[in-house]
């Protein structure tokens, strides 16, 4: 398999982490595993049918399709002639673009977009990043200063900071807090806070030092004990630690 990203223009770089392109090899035939990282993005198929959500759903030639905020892992199958190029937003950044639906109508989801809301396939192929840059920033529209404030908060703190102290930080009510993030990120702000915390945990794991325990590992990280970030991981990769 073989997996590239390219940086978005500087116009685009505050909404979007990366353009990728996923091929498959002469070797391939198995799943790919994605964890949860509060990104949505976009995702066109150059090359035969995917399956992807685990079986769950299917995605077609020329077809353009939303991938919503994930809560837990999910599964895409890889063979020789998959071909997909996709967009990885930042958390929020999916209405700074598209504004016709809640983001949590599209949590854990892969949907196939309208025709006009879709990439067209010919530009596309001709030059993909020039097109992916042209389409996208013809389509960017304001921000969400207030969501962007919060989201900074929890990034700080590596999703540890209680919530109620990040809505009265930001002169917010919990309750208006969580329709935002429904609505804009498509999971509740506590959902945020975990899945920003997991990833912390998981970069710890991966620079895993001989000597240090786990239970260290969940301490840092907030977690209640060595048993509590067994579940998260589970939750979240369908592994167990020692997997990972």
């Amino acid at each position: 398999m073989k997996f590239k990203e390219t940086k978005p223009c500087a116009a685009l770089e505050p909404y979007i982490h990366s353009f990728w392109e996923l091929k498959g090899a002469d070797n391939d035939k198995q799943w790919e595993r994605n964890f949860p990282d509060a990104c949505p993005g976009l995702v066109v198929n150059l090359g035969d049918t995917c399956v992807t959500d685990s079986g769950a759903a299917t995605m077609d030639f020329a077809k353009t399709y939303v991938v919503g905020t994930m809560t837990t892992f999910k599964d895409s199958f890889i063979e020789v002639n998959t071909h997909l190029l996709g967009v990885c937003m930042k958390p929020g950044a999916f209405s700074n673009f598209y504004d016709f639906v809640a983001q949590n109508e599209l949590r854990d989801k892969t949907v196939q977009l309208e025709n006009r809301l879709s990439f067209d396939i010919h530009k596309l192929i001709k030059n993909p990043i020039h097109y992916l840059n042209q389409f996208l920033t013809e389509r960017l529209q304001s921000t969400n200063g207030l969501l962007q404030s919060v989201m900074d908060d929890i990034h700080k703190s590596n999703g540890q900071l209680n919530i109620n102290k990040i809505a009265e930080n930001n002169f917010i009510t919990v309750r208006r807090l969580e329709r935002n993030f429904k609505a804009h990120i498509g999971i509740t702000p506590k959902e945020y806070s975990n899945i920003i915390r997991f990833q912390n945990a998981l970069l710890k794991i991966k620079s895993f030092k001989q000597g240090k325990r786990l239970a260290d590992i969940a301490f840092e990280c907030g977690y209640y004990d060595h048993a509590h970030l067994a579940n998260e991981i589970k939750k979240h990769t369908g592994l167990s630690p020692t997997q990972l």
